[in-house]
């Protein structure tokens, strides 16, 4: 089981306002202190734009670099989500990162509201997927789209759109999914040969459902603590776990659990403590 971290178990995150951001030394050393061998880059700016030097910077904390999360507005006329694609490609590819993590973003900050999205936006968001599948290969970099609350991919129903009207493969990310009203479980079942990217959390139920039916922001529920140490919530994880391995998943188990940081220093051990936790059930099930 190859298990990551990532840069938003720490609180830091690419919405304006989202939180305190504590500083990279810190987050990175903290993963050094839990063993952790891998990470994705977090939000632009947060490590060196260099490819060279962030992956660098990395090997400085013993990690590297092994997926980014990249909101595009796939659904925009023209050749600018392709080519915004493009430029990360070549990005990851030179500084030594496997896996580009697509999400459908509305084009606007946050993920608290989005519109809806006609038949003309979604045949070009479908097929702006497979053209970036198959500029994939010219860069060596493996492309998934993220289903996530807030983006133009959220429901179950969504979800089955991508994954019947592209090529694409899917980051699975359970606590989304689950945010966004689908079980992750039966869909990891169901569509195990698309998985090839998963983000592991646990949510608390209620205020997963309170988004769902519109009585709470998806910001005000992270802040209100939605998403929970794995095993502390309402995602079964062992059943994710066990039909992932069934059916021969070898990709990468990155440790994500949002928060929303209100004060420096924070109280306690701060965020290590949740990713502590989550990483021994998850060793635990290995």
């Amino acid at each position: 089981m190859r298990i990551a971290g990532a840069p938003i178990s720490w609180g830091v995150c690419e919405v304006p306002g989202w939180g305190v951001q504590l500083d990279r030394e810190r987050v990175l050393a903290e993963m050094r202190e839990l063993g952790l061998e891998a990470t994705e880059l977090g939000p632009p700016g947060w490590l060196p734009p260099s490819p060279e030097r962030r992956a660098a910077l990395l090997a400085q904390y013993g990690l590297r670099g092994i997926g980014g999360f990249t909101p595009i507005a796939l659904h925009e006329p023209g050749d600018e989500p392709r080519a915004i694609a493009r430029a990360a490609m070549r990005g990851f590819r030179d500084g030594g990162v496997d896996v580009l993590v697509l999400a459908a973003a509305t084009g606007a900050d946050g993920y608290d509201v989005r519109p809806e999205l006609n038949a003309a936006g979604w045949k070009r968001l479908l097929a702006n997927l497979d053209a970036i599948v198959r500029e994939s290969k010219e860069y060596g970099v493996l492309v998934t789209l993220h289903p996530h609350v807030g983006t133009m991919v959220q429901t179950g129903a969504e979800v089955e759109r991508v994954l019947d009207g592209s090529r694409v493969p899917l980051c699975l990310d359970t606590g989304h999914l689950l945010a966004g009203g689908t079980d992750p479980a039966p869909l990891a079942e169901a569509a195990a040969s698309r998985v090839a990217h998963v983000h592991l959390k646990d949510v608390d139920a209620d205020l997963a459902d309170q988004v769902a039916r519109g009585n709470l922001t998806y910001t005000e529920a992270v802040r209100g603590g939605l998403y929970r140490p794995l095993g502390r919530g309402a995602v079964d994880v062992p059943r994710i776990v066990r039909a992932l391995t069934s059916a021969g998943y070898d990709g990468w188990y990155v440790l994500e659990q949002d928060v929303v940081l209100t004060a420096t220093p924070p109280e306690g051990e701060g965020p290590i403590e949740g990713v502590r936790e989550s990483l021994a059930y998850l060793r635990g099930l290995a």
